[in-house]
């Protein structure tokens, strides 16, 4: 694999037509944490998505590392899947989290990639990693983008100083 501004490019194009897939993954994923925790969290748009998209591969460093997780994952075929089921698992919650942000937020999308994996599913035929891709690109993204009450208000574990 090569990395370069344009495979990059390209990359973010990629993710951000994939917004028919992983804005109904990300809804379905809020609307049923927010069920088991017992809160209200706002739904995502498609703009809102492709906003966030823009902001990860704006930012050149954590762009090109995103755009090599998504192509690894794209790519990821294990003959009989099972063998290749701890990679794929590990290459989408990395990303999950770099896609999340920082503390505790890459914490968050991390372990929302796994319950978005679940309920993920990919079509016969795609890659084993396909879907491990788009519970990713689901967790992180939901992860960072504002709706949940908590990341509405200000902390109250702030220093007062």
């Amino acid at each position: 694999m090569e990395l370069t501004p344009a495979a990059v490019a390209t990359e973010h194009e990629w993710v951000r037509k994939r917004a028919p897939t992983v804005v109904p993954i990300v809804n379905k994923t809020r609307a049923e944490l927010a069920d088991q925790f017992g809160t209200a969290v706002d739904e995502i748009t498609r703009d809102q998505y492709h906003d966030a998209v823009d902001a990860v591969f704006a930012d050149g460093d954590l762009a090109v590392n995103v755009a090599a997780l998504v192509a690894l994952l794209r790519d990821l075929d294990v003959e009989g899947d099972y063998p290749g089921f701890v990679v794929d698992e590990l290459l989408g919650r990395e990303l999950a989290g770099m896609i999340a942000g920082g503390q505790p937020l890459r914490t968050l999308g991390e372990a929302t990639f796994h319950y978005a994996d679940v309920i993920t599913h990919g079509d016969p035929g795609d890659a084993a990693g396909a879907d491990d891709l788009d519970a990713a690109l689901a967790a992180g993204f939901q992860t960072r983008l504002p709706g949940w009450n908590w990341t509405e208000t200000e902390s109250p574990f702030r220093s007062r100083r």
